[in-house]
C-alpha cells in the first residue's frame, strides 16, 4: 500500500509552466481517487479549523491529523467476502456493531503496517465498548487474493490479537466492485510491484450507515522507510477509538 500523505517531496527549480503542468496533473490524479485535499499543517491550535459534526471527544488537533470528516448518513455498500480464517463475512452480518473499514495490501511494507499498529492500539483503547466494534480490511492486491495471503499478513502484523479483526479477500471482480463502491482507486502494475491505492478509513455505525471518513498517513525517514512519530501514532489510535466509542453508544 502506498500513500503520499504526510511525506515531503524534494523539488528542483523548473520553469513555472512546467510546475503548473505538474500541479494540474497531480490534482487530476487526486480527483480521480475521489478526494482533493489541500492542507497546511498548522502549529498553533488557534489556526486549526474544526469541521462541524466531529464527535466532541475528538480534539481538533486529532481531527486535523486524521483528516476526519463526517459524511452524509447513507447505507454503507454491502459485500460478502472471506476473512483470514476462511470464514464468510458479510457487512450486513455485522449490523448492531460499529465497523472500522480499511483497504490494505497483504504484501504492503509501507503504510499498512502503521495502520495495523493503530488498530491494535485502538482496540486496546476501546474500553468497555470493545465488544461492539469490528475492524475490517478489504484486500486491494489483485495478484495475492488467497486466504493464505491475508492470513500471513494478519499474523505478521499481530492483528490476530484483535478478536474482531477481519482481513477479507475474494475473487478479483468481487473485490473490484467493493473498491468502486467505496471510491477506492487501485493501481497494481504487477505481482511484485507496490500497489498504489486511495488511503481511506470509513466508520460505519451499528445501523450499517457510513458516518465518518479519515485518511491514514505516514512519513519517510531519510533512508526511505515508512514511519509515524510515536505521538502521532498514539493520537491516531485514540482518535479511532474515540470515534468508534461515540458510534457504539
Amino acid at each position: 500500500m502506498s500513500s503520499n500523505a504526510g511525506r515531503s517531496v524534494s523539488r528542483r527549480s523548473v520553469p513555472g509552466v512546467v510546475v503548473a503542468g505538474v500541479l494540474v496533473a497531480l490534482l487530476g490524479l487526486l480527483a480521480i481517487a475521489g478526494y482533493v485535499v489541500i492542507r497546511v499543517r498548522a502549529h498553533d491550535n488557534s489556526l486549526l479549523i474544526r469541521p462541524t459534526g466531529i464527535p466532541a471527544s475528538v480534539s481538533t488537533r486529532t481531527a486535523d491529523l486524521m483528516q476526519l470528516s463526517p459524511v452524509p448518513t447513507s447505507p454503507a455498500p454491502g459485500f460478502t467476502l472471506t476473512d483470514q480464517a476462511g470464514r464468510t463475512l458479510s457487512l450486513a452480518g455485522l449490523r448492531g456493531r460499529v465497523v472500522v473499514l480499511e483497504f490494505m495490501d497483504p504484501h504492503c511494507t509501507d503504510i499498512c503496517p502503521i495502520v495495523s499498529q493503530e488498530f491494535i492500539d485502538a482496540y486496546r483503547d476501546l474500553g468497555n465498548r470493545v465488544s461492539r466494534v469490528e475492524f475490517v480490511a478489504v484486500n486491494v492486491n489483485r495478484y495475492h487474493l488467497r486466504v493464505a495471503d491475508v492470513a500471513a499478513f494478519s499474523a505478521e502484523q499481530r492483528l490476530t490479537r484483535i478478536p474482531s479483526w477481519h482481513f477479507v479477500t475474494g475473487p478479483y471482480l468481487s473485490l473490484q466492485a467493493v473498491w468502486q463502491a467505496y471510491n477506492v482507486e487501485v493501481a497494481a502494475p504487477g505481482p511484485n510491484a507496490d500497489v498504489i491505492h486511495s488511503s481511506v478509513m470509513y466508520f460505519i455505525n451499528p445501523a450499517g450507515q457510513m458516518r465518518y471518513v479519515a485518511s491514514p498517513m505516514d512519513d519517510r525517514t531519510k533512508a526511505g522507510s515508512s514511519y509515524l512519530p510515536p505521538d502521532q501514532l498514539a493520537a491516531w489510535a485514540e482518535g479511532i477509538a474515540q470515534v468508534a466509542r461515540q458510534l457504539a453508544r
